[in-house]
Order: structure tokens, then sequence, then C-alpha cells
């Protein structure tokens, strides 16, 4: 059976590909392979091309996009055993990311899904016990032909492990702009999958991220100084979907790009769905700092965006356990409530490290869940205390 294209169907990105760098930003091929490392040395990602294809390139990850939604839909339907393997049209594919159906459309999709193939990503995020794990976005594809008209009948795409378990955990999609499919760009595209991340959640205030900071995570080739301009020049003109751009100076006098999510600009939906329960329903980001760089008091500001609500309030350094809970203050029970934010992880491998804390928060819902009067009003922050608490009482067992 083939998968109908739904028109009105919300349109979801996973999580983790938005936060890492995972892809080639150009068009032109690349084969450099991509080295990032997170600021606090934890996590990487190592993504290798192959020679004959090229890496997999933001474009290629629209057709991850439209499965991760395709998925998504599934589960918000209730399915049962939703699929590794999907039998997709190619028109309809095509139709839903916003390219054109003729006859060089399909041999660029080919090529695209040839990519997604042979790129191969190695990652501890994810990996149990802290190993590495290695996998293509795909494990394979095939399509049918029709032997008279040479047109496409169908095609079957086999999602690797890695991806259709992120999609499938609970948090693991957010939602996104379909004007997202209309940006042109490689820094633009990664820009908003970067706002889209962090600000979309984050309140009037945004997020903000510092040059040198931003240039790592893009994991793109060639120097700073031009990453930097080209960026710069991104937040002058300050046309991406759904989010102003500005720009701040921090106290090392490197710029800094605070983003903040405005419904409706330049072609974006007049809101974002609502987050609501379940494994792939997770559409909105859990606020994060206004700063994500150490450092950054006294910024000031330099070029503010022609969308911008407020003036932005001036960045400063504050402690882990202030910031989630400013963070995390005033959201629903359903806001928070499934997943740990990316701050909550922070926080707990550096004060009770040692544990494996899915396992653990595994462990916290299924006490949760035991019994109706547990259920609390701050997840994240009853999380951390559970996970304290265990900690005080078996961390002797780590030792040695």
């Amino acid at each position: 059976m083939f998968l109908p294209y739904v028109a009105d169907m919300p349109m979801r990105d996973q999580r983790e590909m938005m936060e890492r760098p995972f892809f080639s930003l150009a068009k032109s091929k690349r084969i450099k392979p991509i080295d990032y490392t997170s600021p606090d040395g934890k996590l990487w990602v190592h993504v290798s091309a192959s020679p004959e294809y090229g890496m997999a390139t933001i474009w290629d990850a629209d057709i991850l996009i439209y499965c991760a939604s395709v998925l998504a839909d599934m589960a918000r339907r209730g399915v049962n055993d939703v699929p590794r393997k999907l039998n997709l049209m190619p028109y309809d594919l095509l139709r839903a990311i916003g390219r054109p159906t003729t006859g060089r459309a399909y041999e660029l999709l080919g090529q695209a899904l040839d990519r997604l193939v042979a790129t191969t990503i190695k990652t501890n995020i994810r990996a149990e016990n802290r190993r590495e794990a290695t996998f293509s976005w795909l494990d394979g594809w095939t399509q049918l032909v029709d032997e008279k008209t040479e047109r496409s009948r169908g095609m079957t795409i086999e999602l690797s492990n890695w991806f259709w378990e992120g999609v499938m955990m609970k948090g693991g999609v957010l939602s996104i702009d379909r004007a997202y499919f209309d940006i042109t760009g490689g820094r633009e595209r990664w820009l908003y999958k970067v706002a889209r991340k962090h600000a979309g959640g984050a309140g009037e205030e945004g997020f903000a991220i510092s040059m040198p900071t931003l240039f790592e995570k893009s994991g793109a080739e060639g120097e700073y100084r031009r990453f930097k301009f080209e960026i710069l020049k991104l937040a002058e003109k300050d046309a991406l979907p759904g989010y102003g751009l500005s720009v701040e100076t921090a106290k090392g006098g490197e710029p800094m790009l605070r983003m903040r999510r405005i419904d409706g600009k330049d072609g974006a939906e007049p809101a974002l769905p609502v987050q609501g329960r379940g494994a792939t329903t997770a559409q909105q980001s859990v606020p994060v700092a206004a700063s994500a760089t150490p450092g950054s008091s006294g910024a000031k500001r330099v070029s503010p965006g022609k969308h911008q609500m407020k003036p932005a309030a001036k960045t400063a350094t504050v402690d882990v356990t202030s910031l989630i809970r400013k963070t995390v203050k005033g959201l629903s029970d359903n806001a928070t409530r499934g997943f740990m934010a990316d701050e909550t992880i922070a926080h707990l491998r550096e004060t009770c490290p040692g544990w494996d804390l899915h396992a653990l928060h595994a462990e916290f819902e299924k006490w949760v869940n035991a019994d109706a009067a547990r259920l609390p009003a701050n997840w994240q922050k009853a999380f951390i205390g559970f996970v304290k608490r265990h900690h005080e009482k078996h961390g002797h067992t780590l030792r040695g």
C-alpha cells in the first residue's frame, strides 16, 4: 500500500538533526568530512561522504523531513507498528517539499536518495553506553517504473534505525513552517533550523548565540571570517520565515546573533502547532537562555532587525540552576513532560555525572505513572530532583 499525500499534514523535522551539523550546506559536491564536538566535549558527530556521490546536502534532508512528518502523522492517528520502510509516491513527496514534478525533478530526487544512502554518520548521540553509532540516513530505496511511459509508479524508502528511533522518541520532532522549503540558500536553511530549535519557544527575548559557536555548529567549509560576514548579511536582510534576526556585541567583541519567533513573518505560518503529548507530537522547543555563550555579559545593541518586537535584554551570565528555573517557569506540564530538555541534561551531567540519564528518565516516568498524585507541575524540575536523590543514595556504587 502506498501512503497518500496529505495536503494539510503538518511538516516536522527531527529534533537532533536541527541541533548538530549533519549535512553539507553547499550545492556543490562536498567530499571533505564534517567533524564536530559540542562545546562541553561530550557529544561528537563525524560525517563522511562517498567520493562517487558526495555528502548529503541540506536540500536532500527535505526527504527526511517528509518521512518524519509521515511517521509523526501515523503515530498521531494511532497506527500500530509504525514502519521503518515507507511506500511513497515520488509525485506526492515532491509536492510536499515544494519541488517541481518534471522529469528533471525525478532525476534529482534519485540523486538525493543516493547521497542519503551513501553518506555515513558516526556519533555518540543516543549511542548506548556512550559507544558510537554508525549509520546512513537511508538503508536503501527502490522504485517501480512503468515500462511504457518510464514514469515512476512509486518507491520504497527504508529509513535507518537511528533516524526512525529519533523521530519516534518523545520530543523527537518539531513542527516547521512550510515556507522553509522556499528558502533557497543552504546557510539560510540551516539558520532556520537553528532558530526553530532554540528560539521557537524561547519567548519574546528569543535566543542569542555567539558567532564562533554558530560557526562550529554549522559544519560549514571555509574560513570563519567569511562565515561571519555572510551571517551578518543575513541578519541585515532579516528575511527568515517566522524569525527575526538581530546582532549584538558580546563582552569579548565578537558579534552574537539573536533570533526571535515572529509568527507570520516572511511567509511563515500564523502560529506553529501547539505541542501535545505523545511520542512524535513534540513541536514546541523548550525555551533556552537568552545567551548560550559564557562570558556574554555586557552585550550591546549593534544592528536591530526590522521585525523586532522589543529591545533585547542585556545578556548576562547565570548559573545553570537559575537558567533551568527561568526557562521552564510558566510552562504547562504538557510543554516539558516526556523528554529531557537540553539544559536539564547539561545540569545533571555536571552535578550527577556517571549515570545513564535516559535509563533514569524511563524509571522516573514509570514512577510518576504508578500514582496519579505524583504528576509534577514542573516535569524538568521534578526529574532533576529524582536524579539527585538517586545520586545521593547510590552514588557510592560509581566509585572504583
